[in-house]
This record gives structure tokens, C-alpha cells and sequence, in this order.
């Protein structure tokens, strides 16, 4: 991993574009080439992030009309995008056409929901907007990477931070048919998943030591969870969430619930999640219940197992930011570029969060 790799971040200045540029800035591959903001085109990273201002000292947000000046000709680039469902796309486009003008070999991770359906009717029925770049669909794939074998597009539409957490605990129970393909799940989340810019849910004097149902049975991420779970396993899953906010920032706590078609042991289970991540080098099936604050800041997800005749419970716990999103991400294009799945993504979770 000698030859960097010039890496670019779309909408840079959230909290999930932050969190690419905190670990891109430990990538042993990755050479961040520019930080996309139009908003803060000019300023200094460090202005908005002081925890990264030590390493990226005097660089720059770049504007869209002048962040591929920093890149040479015919060279590579890793193409993050951290900007919002409905405007993702579009920029997208606009960056693929200008990388192909100066001969760039490109691949993309999109953290958006904009390439996160195959199909532009079904991307616009759940988000209610016409799609920025319908053009793109067929070069985009969708999934965690722990469920993708083998990679058959470009480019990525990482999913989001719930279905991450879902999927992960979901995918192998429907994939041992012991149980019914229906699931009940209760997800919490912590504030960073409402982004940067303050609301009435967010703010801090209504969350702090609260904890509350939003949107249940009604969550826009439902019907992509039931999708990818569809698309990994093979049988149609019928999701049931009801997301909550929590009173923390980082983290995501999911607890699914299903029926088995006969009694099960917890041992039976265990199993079956053993099989299935045994070469998942990011997940862990624990013995107990998993916590946040053993994956908070991590790239992990830990996963619990509990069975009670035909009752079976997952719980998963990983961190939003990170695994749910830049640290999927970077995990992501690591695959696509043909790097280690781990590199950059090691450091373990600091534990006292």
C-alpha cells in the first residue's frame, strides 16, 4: 500500500463527513486530496473540526468547482460521498463526469439513501423526490459488506445506520429458515444520526435523560432494510420497526424479535451467527448482551443471542457513525479497490465514551 490512493469527501462537513476525514487521516492507503463544502469553501478543516485540526493543519474545504485541481491526471480516486438523501446524486454525477474528463480511474461510496434501491420508482416512493441521477443506478450495489460476497458494480450505496444494525442481526436468522421471515424490531439511536443542524428532537434540553418512539411502523428506512434483507437472503422479509431516540450521541442499539418454527436453542443460534461471520473480521457474537461502549468510535459490531422455546431475540449494537456509516464507507472501498477489508479500520473502541 506504498501508492496512495487520492481520496475526495463530498458534504464534508457533517458529522458522517467528519468522521471519514478522522479516519481517513490514519488510512495507511487513502491520501485525503480534498474536503467538499461549498458552504465552508476557503476555511481551514481545523476551524470546524479542531480534533483533526493537528493533522491536516493549513488544508482547505474545496468548493465543487475547484476540488479536482488537487489531483493529477490519469491517477486514482476513492470518492466518498457524505452528502444528503436527494442531493448525493447529483453531485455524483457532476464528480464522475468531471473525473472522466481528466482520465481518473473512480470508485464510489455513497452514504446517502440516493443508490441504496435498484429502482428509481422505489427510491422515489419512499423519499417523495424525483432521483438526482437515475443514469447511475445499474453502476451502484447495495448491502453491508458482510453480506456481498462478491462485488458486481462500481460504485456502492452503503446502507444506512439503522439498517446496518438490523441487517447484520437479521440477515443470518432468515438465511437458517428456523424462524418465520416476519421480524419485530426496536432500534435507539443517538443524536448524531439526526445530523448536524439542530431540531426540536435533537436538541440537546429534549434529549438529554430522555428516550422516545419516533415514526413507528412508519420509518422511511423500513422498506430498505426489508429490501437488503430480501436481496441477501433470498426470501422476502416483512420488517416491523419502531425506531427511538436516545439520550446519548453515538451508537445504535437494535433488538429484533421473531418466532421460530420449532423450539430453538440458544446454542442452535449461536451457531448459526458463528457460521456466518466466521470471516467477518467486524463482527462479534458475544456471550451476554452487547453494549455501546464496547463499539462506540469503532469500526465493530457486537451481536447477542437469546432463545426461549419458539421466542428468538438479536440484539446488535454498533456505532452510527462509524460502522453505520464512514467506517462502512472506508470498509467498503477498501474491497473495491482490492486493499485489505481492515486496513484503516482497526483501533478498537476507547471503551470510557
Amino acid at each position: 500500500m506504498s501508492d496512495s490512493i487520492n481520496a475526495v469527501v463530498l458534504g464534508a462537513t457533517g458529522y458522517v463527513g467528519g468522521e471519514l476525514l478522522r479516519l481517513l487521516a490514519g488510512h495507511p492507503a487513502y491520501e485525503l486530496a480534498a474536503a467538499v463544502s461549498e458552504s465552508r469553501s476557503g476555511e481551514m478543516i481545523g476551524a470546524t473540526y479542531a480534533n483533526l485540526a493537528s493533522h491536516y493543519g493549513a488544508k482547505r474545504f474545496a468548493g465543487h468547482a475547484d476540488w479536482l485541481d488537487s489531483i493529477e491526471a490519469g491517477t486514482n480516486l476513492a470518492l466518498f460521498s457524505a452528502a444528503p438523501h436527494g442531493a448525493s446524486a447529483a453531485l455524483i454525477a457532476a464528480a464522475l463526469e468531471a473525473a472522466e474528463r481528466k482520465n481518473l480511474s473512480v470508485h464510489v461510496v455513497d452514504s446517502s439513501a440516493d443508490f441504496r434501491y435498484a429502482e428509481q420508482s422505489e427510491y422515489e416512493a419512499v423519499y417523495g423526490t424525483a432521483h438526482g441521477a437515475p443514469q447511475l443506478l445499474g453502476h451502484f450495489q447495495s448491502g453491508v459488506p458482510e453480506h456481498v460476497a462478491n462485488i458486481s458494480a462500481e460504485h456502492i450505496g452503503h446502507p444506512g445506520c439503522f439498517a446496518t444494525a438490523v441487517l447484520l442481526a437479521t440477515v443470518p436468522l432468515i438465511n437458517s429458515g428456523l424462524t418465520a421471515s416476519e421480524v419485530f424490531v426496536t432500534g435507539t439511536t443517538g443524536s448524531t444520526g439526526s445530523g448536524r443542524s439542530p431540531q426540536t428532537g435533537t436538541h440537546h434540553p429534549e434529549r438529554h435523560s430522555n428516550l422516545y418512539a419516533y415514526k413507528p411502523l412508519a420509518h422511511r428506512h423500513a422498506p430498505e432494510i426489508a429490501a437488503l434483507a430480501e436481496s441477501a437472503s433470498g426470501r422476502a422479509t416483512q420488517i416491523h420497526f419502531v425506531p427511538h431516540s436516545g439520550p446519548f450521541a453515538r451508537g445504535i442499539y437494535a433488538t429484533v424479535q421473531a418466532k421460530a418454527t420449532t423450539p430453538v436453542s440458544e446454542q442452535q443460534l449461536r451457531q448459526v451467527y458463528a457460521d456466518a461471520y466466521a470471516d467477518a473480521p467486524f463482527v462479534d457474537i458475544v456471550t451476554g448482551t452487547p453494549r455501546l461502549k464496547s463499539v462506540v468510535a469503532s469500526n465493530r459490531c457486537q451481536i447477542g443471542i437469546a432463545a426461549q422455546d419458539d421466542t428468538v431475540v438479536v440484539m446488535s449494537a454498533i456505532d452510527n457513525l462509524v460502522k453505520g456509516a464512514a467506517g462502512g464507507a472506508v470498509q467498503w472501498m477498501n474491497r473495491l479497490w482490492g486493499l485489505p477489508e481492515t486496513a484503516g479500520l482497526t483501533a478498537p473502541a476507547p471503551g470510557w465514551t
